[in-house]
Parts: C-alpha cells; sequence; structure tokens
C-alpha cells in the first residue's frame, strides 16, 4: 500500500481529529486560556495518562484557582504559592516548570504590551526546534523536546511531539509503507513534516490521531473522550 493509503485508514478513525487540531493553531485550547494550556503542558511532562490524569487535574485547577479569581493571568500563576498550588497537583517539579514557563511568557507580554495569548502566539512563532535546548523556555527544568514542542503547538505551530506513543504508531505506519523510521527526535519531527505535506494532512493532525486511536476499556480515546475535545 502506499502511504497517504495507510495514513488516510488511520485518519478516517479520528475525524473529529481536524477540528481539534484548528482550535489548538489559533491557540484556543481550554477556551483560549493560556494559563490552563501552560499547567496542562506542566502535569502532562511527567508521562501520566492525560485523559484519566492530567484533564481532571486542570479541570479541578481551574475551578479552584482560576474560576474563584485567585490565578486569572500568567503573572498570577508566576508568583502563585507551591503550598497553595499543590492541592491540585502534588508533584512540585511541575509546579516549578509551569510557574517558569509563566514567568518567561509574562517577561514577554510586558515587553511587548501583549496580553497572555498575544504573548505565548509571539514566543512560539519565534521559538526553534533547531537548538531548542538554547531558548530560554527549554532552560527550563523539566521541559523537554516534548514539553517544547507541545507548547509551540499550543502556541500555534504546526508541528509533533515525539513522544514514545506517536513514534509506536508512525513507526506502524512506516512499517506497512516499507518505509524506514528516522533515529533521532529532531529528524522524526523533519519526518512528520515531510509525511504531512505527501499525505495532505497536517504534522500536528498526524500526531493527535496517533493518542487519540488508543484503546482504553475497549473504546478508543476518541469514541470515549469525543465529548470532551472541545471543552480541553
Amino acid at each position: 500500500m502506499k502511504l497517504k493509503e495507510i495514513v488516510d485508514s488511520y485518519m478516517h478513525q479520528v475525524p473529529e481529529v481536524r477540528k481539534h487540531c484548528q482550535r489548538c493553531l489559533k491557540t484556543e485550547r481550554w477556551h483560549g486560556n493560556v494559563v490552563l494550556m501552560v499547567v496542562d503542558v506542566a502535569f502532562t511532562s511527567i508521562g501520566l495518562n492525560y485523559f484519566q490524569s492530567v484533564v481532571p487535574r486542570v479541570y479541578k485547577f481551574r475551578q479552584e484557582f482560576v474560576e474563584t479569581g485567585k490565578i486569572r493571568t500568567l503573572e498570577d500563576l508566576a508568583s502563585a504559592n507551591y503550598d497553595e498550588l499543590k492541592m491540585t497537583w502534588k508533584n512540585k517539579r511541575s509546579w516549578h516548570m509551569a510557574k517558569s514557563v509563566a514567568r518567561h511568557l509574562a517577561g514577554i507580554k510586558g515587553e511587548k504590551g501583549f496580553d497572555d495569548r498575544q504573548a505565548f502566539i509571539y514566543w512560539a512563532k519565534h521559538a526553534q526546534l533547531d537548538g531548542w535546548e538554547k531558548d530560554p523556555m527549554g532552560q527550563i527544568n523539566g521541559v523537554g523536546i516534548n514539553s517544547f514542542q507541545y507548547l509551540r503547538m499550543m502556541g500555534g505551530i504546526d508541528t509533533v511531539m515525539p513522544d514514545k506513543i506517536v513514534k509506536r504508531v508512525i513507526a506502524e505506519i512506516l512499517s506497512k509503507a516499507n518505509m524506514e523510521m528516522s533515529s533521532t527526535d529532531i529528524d522524526f519531527v523533519r519526518l512528520m513534516d515531510r509525511i504531512a505535506q505527501g499525505t495532505g494532512y497536517r504534522a500536528i493532525e498526524l500526531c493527535w490521531m496517533t493518542w487519540l486511536i488508543q484503546s482504553e476499556a475497549g473504546l478508543s480515546r476518541i469514541e470515549k473522550y469525543s465529548g470532551l475535545l472541545p471543552e480541553i
């Protein structure tokens, strides 16, 4: 089979992915709340199940801090007290990361006269995959290449996270097409760009497809969480 036919067969299982990714590229996830996007990335960074562990805790954070008005802006998150924050998520490394990311974006916000969303988009547009470790965001403890790429995706960049699930599904697709897998994370991201160009999909759509076709309790995630996706 040709690569496009194989990719089509996977993408047809997750028709909702395009709409979700359009919102991501417009920096409209979590109803456009950048604080929640940053918290999402920080919680996701430690590798727990996204829909079962991360999303419920981001919801709890939103209820206890955002909806109560305690934390509404990046500056609020940057200066938040860990002893209060740990009520929703106990991992101190995650909060150090979230607060550091918020602090950097708040600096851009103040320097440029932006709001939260504009600052996030500005950073994402200027952040580069090559040399990502030298970016101020890449130097934050806890921000590896996956978190860096996830931030860029939510800031509106059409790219992918080279995480283990994405790699596993893409390796499966490439095997069916008798094509070789890339060896490094950077090469993998570039490979995904080429696959996207050759199949007519966005790289970000291919990335989200690999997550959403995974099964939980006998259902694919797209079936199980289709009602949740528009909220996050």
